[in-house]
Parts: C-alpha cells; structure tokens; sequence
C-alpha cells in the first residue's frame, strides 16, 4: 500500500489517484498476468473504506468487465447495489445492464435484469419466448406500468398479439384465444389487426377449420369498413393461397384421385363464394353501424335481386329493425317497396296486407303516411278496383271523432293525416274520374271547409264546375279561393277567374266584371299588375268605352313596376292614336317622360321628337331635343346626339345648327363642372368657406351649397306639369336661361320658339 494511504486511509483523492495508477501499470498486460489479481486486490482494500464511492465501484466493475470475469463482476456489482443508498443506483444500473447483454449468459440475464419490458426484451433476444410472453402479458395487465421506450400498453399489446400468433409452438403457457379476445372486448378502434392475429395464430397451429370460423365470425361482427377491409382481404388472402397450395400438391401428385379433385373444387367453391358475399358483408358492416338507415336496406334488397326468400326475409327483418324515430331516410319506403314487391309476383292480398300494417306505424311526418295510403290506392287503381281506391281513400280521410291540429306533434300521424291536401288531391282526382258529380262536388267542398285548399285546388274544382256546366257554380268557388287567399297566393285564381268570366259574358255584365276587376286592383302588388290592367283594358276596348280603357291604361302606367312603365307607355300610346289619333298622344309623351327613369326617357324624347317631325312641327321635334339634351352627357349618350344632328341637318340651317352645337358644348361644360366640383369638395376634406364670411361650413352644408350652385349652372329646368322648355341662345360665357310656354297662347298644343339676339 502507498505510503500516504496508510497515513489517510480515507482520502478518496488518494484512493482514487492510486487505483487508476495501478490500472495504468497493467494496460497492454495479457488479462492472465497475476499483476491483475494484485489490482483486484487493491480495489478490494480500497473498498474496505470508499464502500460510499460509486466511482470506486464502477471502475472496479468496469476493470473486472474488461478481465472477463463474469461470477466476479456479477458478484462485485450486486455488493455494489447493496453498499450503496438507493438514490445512487441509477449510476450502476446502466453498467450493468450492458454487462448482462455482453456476457450473453441466459440465466444471468433472466436473474439480474429487474425490469419487466428489459426482461421481456431479453428474453426475446435469446429465443425464450413462451417466458418472454408470460412477462409480456404481465406488463400489460398491469395498469401502472410506463414503458420507458415510450411504448403505449396499446402497443405493447400488439407486440403481444403478434408474439403469441407467430409462435404458437413455442408458447404453451399463455391462453392465446382468451388473451386476443380480451383484446378485442378492450381495444374496439383495432378489431381487424386482433382479428387476423386470432386468425393467424391458427392457421400456424394448423387448425385451418377454426381460422375460417374466426374469419367468418369477424366479418359478422366487425362494424367498420376499415376493419372489415382487413378481415376480408385477410380471408381471402388464406383461400387463395390454400388453393395454390393444394394445387401444387397435386400437381406434384404423379396419380391424382377423385377427392384429389374433389378437394380442389371444393376450395375454389369457397374462395368463390366469399368473392361473391363481398358486397353483402360489407352491407351488413354499414347496417350494424347504423341500423336504422333505410337507404342500406334498400341497397341489402337490391343485392338480394333473384332470391325471393331473401329478399321477404330481408323487408321483414327492416321494417321490424328501424325505428321511426330513428330512422335514416324515408322508413314508408321500405313498406311501399315491400307491398310492390309482392305486387310484382300477383300476390295483390299480401301487398294489401303490408300496405294495412304500413298504415299502423308512428312516422315521424304526416306526408309519410298520406304517401302510403296514395301508393295503396294506386295499386288498387292498378288491378283495376277503382270503387276499392274511392273507399280507401274515404277511409284515410276520414274525419276523427276528435279533430285536431294538423301541426300538433303531440298527436299520431294517424289523427293528423285527414288534413292532408296530398290525401284530398289523390281523393279529388279519383272522384272526377270514377265518382258522381255530387261525390266530387262534397270532396272539394270539404276540402274548402277545412282550409286547406291550395290555389291550385281551387282553379281544379272551378274547371271541373265549368266543364260541368255550373258556371256560377264556378265563380262562387273561385270567390272563395279569393277569400282564403291574400296575394300574390291569388294571381292566379284571379287570373283563371276574370279569363273565364270574360270569356261566358263578355260585356253582358259589365258592371258586374267592372267590379270584379276594381276588386282584384284594390290591393294588387306591381308585379302582377301588368296583366290584370290588360285584361281590364281589354275588356273596356271591346264592351265598353274608350275613355275607360284610356282611364285604365293610364292607371296602368303608375300601378306596374319600374322597369315595366317603359313597355307599359308605349302600349297606352299606340292605343291613344288607334282611338283618338296621333296629336293625342303628346300628353302621353309628356307624361312619360316626366315619369320614366333617364334611360328611358331619352328613348321616350327620341320617338315623341321623331312623331313631331312626321306631323312636320319642326319647332316642337327641336324644343324636344332640347329639353332631353339636358339628360345627354356627350360622353355617354352620343347617339341622341347623332340623332339631333342628323335632324337639324335635314331640317335645319345655319343657326339651329350652331344652337344645337352650343347646346352641346354647353352640357357637357355642365357635366364637367359637376364632376370637377364633386372631386375638389371631395379633395378638400369636406369643409367650405363662405365667400363673404370665411366661416368654414360643415361638410352638409357644403353639399347642400354645391348643388344650389349646380342648380343655378343648369342650363334649363326639370319639367314641370308636362310642359316642354326651350333653351334660348347665349353668347359664350353668358347666363343661361329657359322660357317658359306664354301663358296667353291661345292654342296650348302650339309651341313658338323665341328670336334671339346674340
């Protein structure tokens, strides 16, 4: 021993520079040199006082790890772990973990390693696998453990599932089907991996019998698609290589027999058939996801379509599954295809049958049911029962001894369904085919009485009066649909009403039709207007007077929608000169283009000018253009100008030319001036001082100034009382100024354009 130990034995500075100068006295010694037996020794010495010191352990491990000496090392560090406090292990641990893997000594491994996942890890590595599953499956019922690989127990779980599946011969101490159907009662989200694992671990014991009824029991009881795609593929996967492994064998078979081949056929068969089910599985995979969705039913039947048995089976196990609360889709579906189905092979007492239980069910909507007793009838139609279809229809709509709601959701269908128009429809159709006219005439009138006729009912029950000879009859029903109505739900039985009338009187009863007509105006939307104006119009050309039908024009011109008015003008003054000629029209004219939006108007000013110049009132055809030019932006509306040259040149001169061009140069001056004086008030931040008191002015009142400054720029005046105004001549850069027709002109028609002196 050095000399300073034996003074200060319990220095670790000394101890720990002592040992590693003998580790270095013995590097590039051959490991039998008994000089490492005297560092051994040393590092046993040393212990007797550094017990505490991890370092002096680890390097004393770490010098025995690399002599070899497995019993020694084991030894040293199990006394290691017993010296030290527990807090210090974690630096031992890792050492001597990778000294149990390097020795590669089973029963050390399985001795030492305290962990479960190492364990089960190592005892993988050295092929020990029915132990290794053993601990595996202890690790994953155990609820507290956490992997330190970071392995989920859902995870270690399949690690499980595929140990014990793949190796069916070497593990003998495990449960393997309980175990994977634990795992399917524990892991829903995983059906098909656990399934095929299940599956596989008997088709490596052998048991091809019991694979094939686990691959049958899975694709009847998984209820996703993605799982049921594993399953499948899976199974069919193991047929088709079955198959192949059977040909094979007997191909290599110099004398094949007759089971031989019998065998082949019987596989092919099955490989076959599951190819064939793959559409119905998959169905039913959807139908236990949700087995209220109709739509998966009617697709169940359609692949069932050959195969009555299945297909009745099929309908009956549907319509007893789905609730109607439930249900996905129209469930009266499933009932009126049920009755057909029945009806297509002429079993008409069995449809009859279905369709009376169909009437039963509680369906979420009344329309349900009513469409079910409309399908019922309709078959009965087509075995040729009519009196059978009226009395069915007389049954559903019956009226119940307690009458209700139609939209109380707290009531059956069934006590709701009478109210129906979808019923009463059906029930009106069939009285006017194979009923009495009295019957019929009780059906619609019921209808009425139960307020829930539509328009289109009304006009059916007054056509079928009419056709019947019961015009009045007719009118009256058409007075009550009118009376049940509010527009526009009444345009049309209006419409049909006033058509009708017209067409069985004519101008009999105009006074009548006169008030028919005021009381369908009265509160008539624009909309609708135009046609109702024309009618009435109509009817005042042929029977009545003509003033009237101009009254009625006229009103029509204000009552009819904007974009209407235009079209509406036009018919009213074609009329006026058929009746009264054309001089009358210029009133129109006025008006119209008082009335009508700019567009509009300059079309309006084109024709009245062009009707002017035909009459030959030159002067009247300009003052025209004049006054519309005030709307004509030159950059805009250059065919109005186009136009008003084209005039002045062929009936004009030198001076109106120069007054049209001035006119021109003028607007658009105004025009431009607008534009530029909008974008400066806009620029100037919506602030103006007053010329004579440089009070700045709000942003309103700038506005407001503008447009007095505008209106006063304004070459002439918007038109008042229909008057067209002329525009007097300026020399450049004067005032402009408009005059008026003379109030003493003894003929108001004449217009006298003013001389001006420039």
């Amino acid at each position: 021993m050095h000399p300073n130990l034996k003074e200060l034995p319990g220095s670790y500075k000394l101890w720990y520079t002592y040992l590693k100068l003998r580790r270095k006295q013995v590097k590039g010694k051959i490991i039998t040199d008994p000089v490492y037996e005297d560092v051994n020794n040393t590092f046993e010495r040393s212990l007797v006082f550094m017990h505490k010191m991890p370092r002096i352990w680890l390097d004393y491990c770490k010098f025995l790890m690399d002599q070899h000496k497995i019993t020694q090392t084991r030894h040293v560090f199990d006394r290691s772990l017993r010296a030290l406090p527990i807090t210090q292990h974690h630096r031992v641990w890792p050492l001597y973990l990778s000294f149990v893997k390097a020795t590669n000594v089973p029963e050390t491994a399985v001795r030492v390693v305290p962990d479960a996942e190492a364990h089960e890890y190592l005892l993988g590595s050295i092929e020990r696998l029915d132990e290794a599953g053993v601990k595996l499956a202890y690790i994953v019922n155990k609820e507290s453990f956490v992997s330190k690989h970071g392995k989920s127990n859902h995870q270690l779980w399949n690690e499980l599932c595929e140990l014990i599946s793949q190796n069916p011969d070497k593990i003998r101490s495990l449960n393997v089907d309980a175990i994977i159907r634990g795992g399917l009662r524990r892991y829903t989200d995983q059906l098909g991996h656990l399934w095929n694992s299940l599956a596989d671990y008997y088709i490596r014991s052998g048991l091809f019998e019991r694979a094939r009824d686990i691959y049958e029991e899975a694709i009847q009881t998984v209820t996703t698609v993605r799982d049921f795609t594993q399953v499948f593929d899976a199974y069919a996967q193991f047929e088709e290589l079955s198959l192949n492994k059977r040909m094979e064998e007997v191909a290599e078979n110099t004398d094949p027999d007759e089971e031989d081949d019998i065998e082949l056929e019987l596989r092919l068969a099955r490989l076959e058939d599951l190819m064939s089910r793959r559409l119905l599985l998959l169905n039913s995979v959807l139908l236990r996801q949700n087995p209220h969705n109709v739509l998966e039913w009617h697709k169940r039947v359609t692949l069932y379509e050959g195969k009555p048995l299945d297909i009745i089976r099929t309908y009956t196990e549907a319509v007893k599954t789905v609730e109607p609360k439930l249900a996905v889709g129209k469930l009266h579906t499933l009932w009126i295809e049920f009755a057909k189905f029945y009806e297509k092979n002429d079993q008409l007492d069995d449809a009859r049958l279905i369709f009376d239980k169909a009437t039963l069910v509680p369906y979420t909507k009344v329309e349900d049911l009513a469409t079910v007793w409309c399908e019922w009838a309709e078959l009965e139609l087509r075995a040729g029962q009519e009196d059978a279809a009226l009395r069915l229809m007389a049954r559903a709509t019956a009226t119940p001894s307690r009458p209700v709601a139609y939209h109380d959701e707290a009531e059956t269908v069934q006590a709701r369904v009478y109210k129906s128009i979808k019923l009463w429809s059906l029930y009106a159709d069939l009285e006017e085919s194979f009923g009495t006219f009295k019957s019929c005439k009780s059906v619609y009138d019921r209808i009425i009485d139960l307020k829930i006729a539509t328009p289109q009912i009304i006009i059916n029950y007054g056509l079928f009066l009419e056709e019947n000879n019961y015009f009045e009859e007719a009118f009256k029903a058409y007075e009550k649909g009118i009376a049940l109505f509010k527009w526009p739900y009444i345009f049309d039985i209006w419409n049909t009403y006033l058509t009708k009338f017209l067409s069985r009187y004519g101008g009999t009863k105009l006074e009548r039709a006169r008030d028919l007509f005021e009381q369908c105006l009265e509160q008539c939307p624009a909309q609708y207007a135009k046609t109702l104006y024309l009618l009435y119009a109509r009817l005042e050309e042929e029977h009545g007077l003509a003033r009237h039908a101009m009254a009625v024009y006229e009103r029509a011109t204000g009552a009819v929608l904007p974009e209407e008015m235009f079209e509406m003008f036009n018919i009213y003054i074609k009329k006026a000169a058929e009746i009264y000629g054309i001089p009358k029209t210029r009133a129109i004219y006025e008006k119209a283009i008082e009335c009508l939006p700019e567009e509009a108007t300059r079309e309006m000013c084109l024709r009245f000018a062009e009707m002017e110049t035909k009459l030959g009132e030159i002067d009247r055809a300009r003052a025209i253009y004049a006054h519309c030019s005030q709307v004509c932006d030159p950059r805009v509306t250059a065919t109005f100008w186009a136009a008003w040259k084209g005039f002045e040149i062929k009936h004009g001169n030198e001076d109106t030319m120069r007054e049209m061009l001035r006119i021109k140069r003028s607007v658009q001056a105004q025009y431009n001036t607008q534009v530029n004086m909008m974008s400066a008030q806009m620029l100037s931040g919506g602030t103006t001082a007053s010329v004579e008191t440089a009070t700045p002015t709000p942003p309103q009142d700038g506005m407001k100034l503008l447009e007095a400054k505008a209106a006063e720029m304004s070459f002439a005046p918007a038109p008042k009382g229909g008057n067209i105004l002329f525009v007097k001549g300026e020399v450049q850069g004067g005032d402009r100024e408009t005059a008026p027709l003379p109030s003493h002109e003894v003929n108001p028609d004449e217009i006298d354009i003013d001389d001006d002196d420039d």
